[in-house]
């Protein structure tokens, strides 16, 4: 909790066996951790706490085995190699393998909490830093996961207004800020390579995604903002490859699932090896398997540019 330290490094240090965590990141800006290997830990790998920390740099650590804990905070049952508060924090070249749960989580508050709780502190709204080149890969549950909400804009703690007499720039007076993930590349996870809840401007970059047992990309829900804000773009996504693993032959994974509402793109994206079971390379109405998330209603997603191997079972629906 000492603020700024634009001097201060973690560097090439090794944590294992640990009980609670190898970084925690409290009140604390522009910290660099670099070439840091975890194994073996319990809860959140690296833990950024009280929503407020930003400008820090976790780069090219690699983060093994990472493990539920019933003994620490209530998310620490459902662990990440890397727990994500606020989303001003950038993450570059990190590796992350066998988490019983999450790679990186992007578990957005709502205000600031802890010894820094404040209102004035909207991390779900707020700007989204580096996220570049970064692996997951068998881990529980998802490579990537931004849940809760990711709705950055230029006032974080203001709603956002819809202006009907501007029709060049309706939202002109909260406008979105675009937030971009680069080359993430995440295989072998128990459900998704990644996923999203209710995102703004967020789009995906370059992602390359192989072997997930339920879908390669998933999106759930979009805001406001307009069908050219969110998307997926120039993706690589693979049903199974030749390295894969015997449960994910009784399986029926997608490559993408579209969300439950419209405002969405995915373009220049490639499909392979969709043509087991009821696999497929495309399909809608994230989480619609679900009572509480069905709709009786259509939704517009916009392709352009998307190509699909021989092997593919391009469409199903639910």
């Amino acid at each position: 909790m000492i603020g700024a330290v634009h001097k201060s490094y973690c560097k090439g240090l090794g944590t294992h066996t640990s009980f609670n965590r190898a970084f925690t990141i409290h009140g604390t800006h522009y910290l660099r951790l670099m070439n840091n290997v975890a194994y073996d830990v319990k809860g959140h790998t690296i833990f950024i706490e009280d929503a407020v920390e930003k400008k820090n740099y976790i780069y090219k650590n690699l983060i093994m085995k990472t493990k539920r804990s019933w003994s620490l905070l209530n998310t620490d049952q459902t662990p990440a190699c890397i727990w994500i508060t606020n989303p001003d924090n950038n993450f570059v070249e990190n590796h992350c393998g066998g988490s019983d749960r999450y790679a990186y989580w992007y578990d957005l508050q709502i205000h600031a909490i802890g010894p820094h709780a404040n209102t004035n502190v909207c991390p779900e709204n707020e700007r989204v830093g580096t996220f570049r080149d970064n692996h997951a890969h068998s881990c529980g549950r998802y490579g990537l996961r931004i849940f809760h909400n990711m709705e950055p804009r230029k006032f974080p703690c203001k709603p956002v207004v819809y202006d009907p007499n501007n029709s060049t720039d309706p939202f002109w007076q909260n406008p979105a800020i675009t937030a971009e993930f680069w080359n993430l590349t995440s295989w072998k996870n128990g459900r998704n390579g990644a996923i999203a809840e209710r995102v703004g401007d967020v789009r995906f970059h370059n992602f390359k995604v192989a072997d997930n047992l339920l879908a390669g990309i998933e999106f759930s829900l979009t805001d406001m903002h307009g069908e050219n804000t969110t998307r997926i773009d120039n993706a690589l996504i693979i049903g199974k490859t030749n390295n894969t693993d015997e449960y994910l032959e009784k399986a029926n994974p997608f490559g993408f699932i579209g969300p439950r509402t419209d405002n969405f793109r995915i373009e220049n994206s490639r499909f392979f090896n969709f043509d087991w079971n009821d696999a497929a390379a495309l399909s809608s109405c994230s989480h619609c398997f679900h009572p509480a998330a069905t709709d009786s209603g259509a939704r517009t997603i916009r392709t352009k540019n998307l190509t699909f191997d021989s092997s593919v079972s391009r469409t199903f629906n639910f």
